[in-house]
């Protein structure tokens, strides 16, 4: 296994105890060569699966964990597609896995207008195998939308399936209680929400990225005249100081850590505009672009944490055209978000929050990218020419999400010391956690051992009471006989 990360998964969801985490990793190993995971495709599944609409992934809960859907009402049991079943759930979960890695997930089963012929508890210990096995740390919690009180003795026993930390990730709810876990807008009507989304397949669902307000193209917000009074300032600033040429020139990289150095944010490339923006310091090494920051963009309530850098770095040979589009496309304003980038050059992209919008761990944005011929253009015409003609195949894609920064406590007066001492604090009460779950699983394995005393015990007095009562038996039969 190359992947460090998810041998500690592994190891934490297994207490660290080696021995344990080594069988669940053998264990998901034989089920990947069963399944071929690697390998799973649209085509490997039967398209009458996709249609019915009874799992698929959208939306996101209020911690932006994506919601993984299941529509118990739709499920029927039959042992002749339950295979096939059983690669359509893993090849949900691989491509999330490949799409948003270390993103944990968010299991709603929706029971309503269920009954007991969509019971099938095979099939759930799997779904439960699936998570607690072949993904470790993958669940973020299990939401049970209206169960009926006919399956409550069936959940009892799917208790039993879960480990100690599972089941706290376990939530019975009700249609007044759902919205404490996810906000109306990605709630279905029936739910009580105002999401709209109807699944139809093809194809299959996905997040609805939209072209963000920009300003290197049409601009779709109250703010186009103000834009367009900064552009028009800044030629004049930029030709006024610079060879026009010089300004526009694309900038050289190596590619190294310090290719960016935090002095050149500040300068005057762009009239400013970087002025201000963090640098990223994570990478995401694409087969065309490496995109920087390599997972999430940071924003925060303060003026300095509106503001976020991403930059691409053309590692290929020839011209690279790309484009970022957005979940949020009201919220952020993104300066170039359609252009391309020549051979061995970079190009800094400013994200922006902008009309009193704040960031919602919801909203994500997606980086696409595809190699350029020669002879195409650079122009936003050609650009867009060249995106409706490019295949699927070749363009690469990269997600990012949003991480909203947490702004300190108004009444709170920190001394020096005290970050670290909150810091401690913090780590000491995950330790607590990991040790108290430790504990509930050692007590766990106990139960079982005292258990399993107790019956050995009750088996040897029932032997020790049949001995007596044969001993007595044979006793007197050898006395009557004598007599």
């Amino acid at each position: 296994m190359k992947d460090d990360s998810l041998v500690e998964g592994y190891l934490a969801w297994r207490m660290n105890v080696v021995e344990d985490a080594l069988k669940m990793i053998d264990e998901s190993l034989l089920w990947r060569k069963e399944y071929t995971v690697n390998d799973l495709s649209e085509s490997c599944i039967p398209k009458w699966m996709f249609e019915t609409g009874a799992v698929f992934l959208h939306g996101y809960d209020k911690e932006g964990n994506k919601l993984f859907w299941f529509k118990v009402k739709l499920h029927l049991k039959d042992a002749k597609t339950f295979q096939d079943k059983k690669k359509y759930v893993a090849f949900w979960l691989e491509s999330y896995a490949k799409r948003e890695p270390g993103m944990p997930l968010t299991v709603v089963f929706d029971m309503s207008e269920s009954g007991i012929s969509n019971i099938d508890m095979e099939f759930v210990k799997y779904i439960i195998s699936c998570f607690k096995v072949y993904y470790p740390k993958f669940l973020s919690k299990m939401i049970m939308y209206e169960m009926p009180w006919i399956m409550n003795a069936a959940w009892k026993i799917v208790k039993t399936w879960l480990g100690p930390e599972a089941i706290s990730k376990l939530k019975f709810v009700s249609k007044s209680e759902i919205q404490g876990f996810i906000d109306p807008e990605y709630l279905p009507p029936h739910m009580g929400g105002t999401d709209s989304f109807k699944y139809t397949y093809p194809p299959l669902p996905d997040d609805d990225f939209q072209s963000p307000v920009c300003e290197n193209g049409p601009i779709v917000s109250e703010d186009e005249s103000e834009c367009k009074d900064a552009e028009m300032d800044c030629k004049e600033s930029l030709e006024s100081s610079f060879n026009s040429e010089v300004a526009t020139k694309p900038r050289k990289v190596n590619f190294s850590e310090d290719s960016l150095k935090p002095d050149d944010l500040d300068k005057g490339d762009g009239c400013g505009r970087l002025k201000g923006v963090r640098r990223p310091v994570t990478t995401f090494k694409g087969t065309l672009l490496h995109i920087s920051p390599a997972e999430e963009l940071s924003f925060g309530s303060k003026d300095t944490e509106k503001k976020c850098l991403i930059i691409l770095s053309n590692v290929t040979k020839h011209q690279v055209a790309f484009k970022v589009r957005t979940t949020a496309p009201e919220k952020y304003r993104v300066k170039p978000s359609n252009s391309s980038c020549e051979p061995g050059t970079s190009m800094d992209i400013v994200v922006s929050l902008h009309g009193g919008f704040q960031a919602s761990p919801q909203d994500r944005f997606l980086v696409m990218a595809a190699e350029m011929e020669q002879s195409s253009g650079a122009a936003l015409t050609e650009l867009a020419q060249f995106w409706k003609e490019v295949p699927k195949a070749k363009v690469m894609e990269h997600r990012l999400r949003c991480l909203v920064l947490e702004s300190p406590k108004p009444n709170s007066i920190l001394s020096p010391g005290s970050e670290s001492t909150l810091a401690s604090g913090t780590n000491g009460h995950q330790d607590l956690h990991t040790t108290l779950v430790r504990v509930m699983a050692i007590n766990s394995r106990l139960e079982q051992k005292l258990d399993m005393c107790l019956w050995i015990q009750k088996l040897l007095m029932t032997l020790v009471s049949f001995l007596m009562v044969f001993s007595f038996s044979t006793m007197y039969l050898m006395w009557t006989s004598y007599s």
